[in-house]
């Protein structure tokens, strides 16, 4: 897309599209804003873009305004099939999602991980262990740094580490990391995707444009995407925390191993991460095996899984109060999610559940919170509490509460947790009932739980 001196017309209005206003800027063009909320819904979400070349028509009907646009670019909350998108087809409108915008002008070495849970703590981790190799390093994309904003300022020799979504594969066309990694498939975003045929087949597009000399990272433990291996042209490595692996990250006799091509390092004795859970094991092993695909030496690998604190939002300690630990994983935003941070529960639990409908099945969930032995009691919330309840009850379960706000669920909780166990906020929803996002909902959360007295 040409864009010197060229009106782009950029839907939707949140950090990705104000990074990729800034970015148009740079170029030499001049952004049309465009979403559905109008100005003073954004208090100062915007005032970067004030004073500058951006031309402000939030709240108008963004199909109108392409009759004045040269291209679009559209942020990834804005589906492949919405109308301006499908406008600026018929009309021959050059479009490109925000990944694909900043793909095309940033410099550097792309690393890409996607998958339906463990994202944000194995970008948050592979780029931890760059930084240790002492490479300058950018840490982008789903995880909420817009990789626009990194195009405006890497370099040739940086390293980029980009958390991809289902979102925003939709929209790529040449997009192409050296290394990509597909951590996991499980049901998601069905709302958005209509089918699991095709969420994994957008999933999958993470290595459309790789060639013979890139690689990929795959978990052999999930049969989806084991059987995915024989489809791409790239190199692939698997990863696995249950069995050995030919070329790739695995487990042996206690340690996580690196072999490839027949070459094996041992990188470190897998009881020492630091973060907790047989899911972060597997997260370890997928940025293991990215890591060595770049020649990061074994010892840098080593000191940052053993330093390594996790991420924000993601089973997070927030505080002890009265004998009871407060959890806040509110980044479990579907079952799967979930069911690792109820695996991870080492003492008797109270789970707070619910939040905004994705329509998901929540029966695997239901069946763990049974099979666990450590839930003593969910107190359910939100949109899907309904739905939540009655597959509860349908599996066997009666310990249920109804709460009708999170800090309604947080007292409730209070009351019914017992001193040495815990309080876990792990929603398996997104959070658009009744927050932001889950950053939102979970800064919510530590501030009701900070406040306890």
């Amino acid at each position: 897309m040409k864009l010197a001196n060229k009106r782009i017309l950029v839907v939707g209005m949140a950090r990705s599209g104000v990074a990729a206003a800034q970015l148009l800027l740079e170029n030499g063009a001049t952004p049309v804003l465009s979403d559905r909320k109008r100005e003073d819904a954004f208090g100062g979400e915007l005032d970067v873009l004030r004073g500058t070349a951006c031309e402000f028509r939030l709240g108008e009907d963004p199909v109108r305004l392409l009759s004045e646009a040269d291209g679009l670019v559209i942020s990834p909350g804005v589906p492949i099939d919405a109308p301006v998108v499908l406008a600026a087809k018929e009309k021959g409108i050059p479009m490109v999602g925000e990944l694909e915008l900043a793909w095309s002008l940033l410099q550097g070495e792309v690393m890409a991980i996607s998958g339906t849970n463990g994202k944000t703590t194995t970008t948050t981790l592979l780029g931890k262990i760059f930084e240790n190799a002492g490479r300058v390093t950018h840490v982008a994309g789903n995880i909420g740094y817009p990789l626009s904003a990194v195009a405006m300022k890497s370099k040739k020799d940086d390293v980029v580490v980009v958390e991809v979504s289902s979102f925003q594969l939709e929209s790529i066309k040449t997009f192409h990391p050296r290394v990509a990694a597909l951590l996991n498939i499980t049901e998601d975003h069905l709302n958005r995707h209509g089918t699991m045929a095709q969420y994994i087949r957008l999933k999958q597009r993470i290595f459309e444009n790789q060639t013979e000399r890139d690689y990929a990272v795959l978990n052999m433990d999930d049969p989806v995407l084991f059987k995915m291996a024989g489809k791409l042209k790239s190199q692939v490595a698997f990863f696995s925390r249950t069995q050995p692996v030919e070329n790739g990250a695995f487990v042996d006799d206690g340690k996580i191993v690196w072999q490839w091509n027949g070459a094996r390092r041992a990188i470190c004795d897998a009881d020492q991460i630091l973060i907790p859970g047989p899911h972060n094991l597997e997260n370890a092993l997928a940025a293991t095996a990215m890591a060595c695909f770049m020649g990061v030496p074994a010892p840098v690998i080593r000191h940052t899984l053993q330093s390594f604190s996790g991420v924000e939002h993601r089973i997070e300690k927030v505080r002890v109060f009265q004998g009871v630990t407060y959890i806040n994983d509110s980044k479990g935003t579907n079952v799967d999610s979930t069911i690792k941070a109820v695996q991870s529960m080492k003492a008797p639990t109270v789970l707070l559940l619910g939040g905004y409908d994705k329509h998901t099945d929540f029966m695997p969930l239901c069946r763990e919170i049974i099979a666990s032995g450590r839930i003593d009691d969910v107190v359910v919330m939100g949109e899907t509490a309904r739905q939540i309840r009655e597959q509860l009850e349908e599996a066997g379960y009666d310990r249920i509460t109804r709460a009708y706000s999170l800090r309604d669920a947080v007292d409730k909780a209070r009351a019914l947790a017992v001193s040495g166990g815990n309080v876990l906020l792990s929603p398996a929803c997104a959070s658009f009932d009744m927050f932001r996002d889950y950053e939102h909902r979970g800064a919510v959360f530590k501030e009701i739980v900070n406040a306890l007295c």
